[in-house]
């Protein structure tokens, strides 16, 4: 079960949930997303990297306290995507999953894989401080209220980190990790995407 590093996340989902917002298709000059409009393909080739090690490492069995837990979590397994969410949801949704992600890959691991998860870590960590300054550059509409299938993810999400160990929610998240950086990229094309 996920303890202190999480907690964050948990007022992100909790915040969320109670229909804190903003408002459509506006990011406002604090927030930094444009820069992630287009991934550097040195960058997604690192996330790519430590991907298919951290898979390679499952399949063979070197993370046995995964294999062995049965891990429920689909987190990521949605049948929409970030396009089909309004501006402002994309962005809750980034948010989240960018804490999920730092989270996961800032955990202690193995000194080989440690060294792969380095520069996408640190890209991650990046990604998540341009997004932490949108809300605050953003009007908040206590009106507004996430779309359904936000809603429900987010609420997806909290059971999940109350649910499922870490080796669970680390594995998920980091085999789903290009998941994160296409959503990272939708956000900041905005209409474009």
């Amino acid at each position: 079960m996920l303890h202190l590093g999480l907690t964050p996340l948990l007022v992100l989902v909790l915040g969320v949930s109670l229909g804190a917002a903003f408002p459509h298709d506006t990011l406002g000059k604090g927030c930094r997303l444009s820069q992630y409009q287009s991934i550097a393909p040195e960058q997604r080739h690192a996330v790519d990297r430590m991907r298919q090690e951290f898979f390679l490492s499952l399949s063979l069995g070197l993370y046995l306290q995964v294999t062995n837990h049965k891990c429920n979590t689909k987190l990521f397994h949605r049948k929409w995507n970030a396009v089909n969410l309004p501006m402002s949801d994309r962005v809750l949704l980034v948010a989240a999953e960018l804490n999920l992600t730092t989270a996961m890959l800032g955990l202690p691991a193995a000194p080989g894989f440690a060294e792969l998860c380095r520069e996408p870590l640190h890209f991650f960590r990046t990604a998540r401080e341009a997004v932490q300054g949108c809300p605050l550059s953003l009007q908040v509409d206590p009106s507004h209220q996430p779309s359904g299938r936000l809603r429900h993810w987010l609420h997806k999400l909290h059971n999940a980190m109350r649910a499922e160990s870490t080796e669970c929610l680390r594995a998920t998240t980091i085999l789903h990790v290009l998941q994160v950086l296409d959503n990272l990229r939708c956000a900041a094309l905005q209409d474009k995407c």
